[in-house]
């Protein structure tokens, strides 16, 4: 791969992990808790963004911030156990090793809770930061010089173009794969399976 180690990031939730069961859970949870209805279902379709963008469909602005705190504390009891890893995760970090590079998460996920999940798949990147979404996580890109970035939402695929990664897009999440063809991924695959084989190819044209 050249003289330099290639850095590969990748999004969390629909990308590594399944999280719709435990988002679900939780977010019925919080209904429960707060007696103000949540319509669970249709939330964990249009996962990815920021936590808040979601609440400010069911709360007034006003307790956004509170429930926000009170949903991320209420989370580890209740979505870790019931995440299971998307198909092909472990292989596609273990791909990343196998060629010398190193694999990092970049996710909009309260960073703590993302740890936990990684932990109790036993999914062990070089580094997991949290709390960023969209062309935020070109930051997180930037300071780790990430050439590739992998996630399942035209969000990631705006992320990775303004820290200047070449965006692989997985159609795993809410956005199908015209969408993140359309969005400028410069890569669609189905599902994470994909990854081993386009990246044993991708390394020779870097080389």
């Amino acid at each position: 791969m050249a003289h330099m180690a290639l850095t590969v990031g990748f999004d969390l939730d629909m990308t590594l992990i399944d999280s719709r069961p435990g988002i679900r859970a939780c977010y019925q949870a919080l209904s429960e808790r707060t007696g103000t209805y949540i319509d669970a279902d249709l939330a964990v379709t249009r996962l990815g963004p920021p936590l808040a963008e979601e609440l400010i469909n069911w709360f007034p602005a006003e307790e956004i911030a509170a429930m926000a705190d009170l949903y991320r504390a209420m989370y580890p009891a209740i979505a870790i156990t019931a995440t299971p890893a998307m198909t092909g995760a472990r292989e596609a970090i273990a791909a990343v090793r196998e060629a010398g590079g190193r694999a990092i998460v970049v996710t909009a996920k309260y960073e703590p809770n993302a740890k936990l999940h990684l932990a109790h798949l036993r999914i062990e990147p070089d580094a997991v930061i949290g709390d960023l979404w969209a062309e935020q996580k070109a930051e997180a890109l930037r300071e780790h010089d990430a050439g590739v970035y992998v996630g399942d939402h035209v969000g990631d695929v705006r992320g990775a173009r303004t820290a200047g990664a070449l965006s692989v897009a997985v159609a795993t999440g809410p956005c199908p794969a015209e969408e993140l063809s359309a969005a400028g991924a410069d890569v669609v695959l189905t599902d994470l399976t994909e990854f081993p084989r386009w990246l044993s190819d991708y390394r020779p044209a870097r080389a």
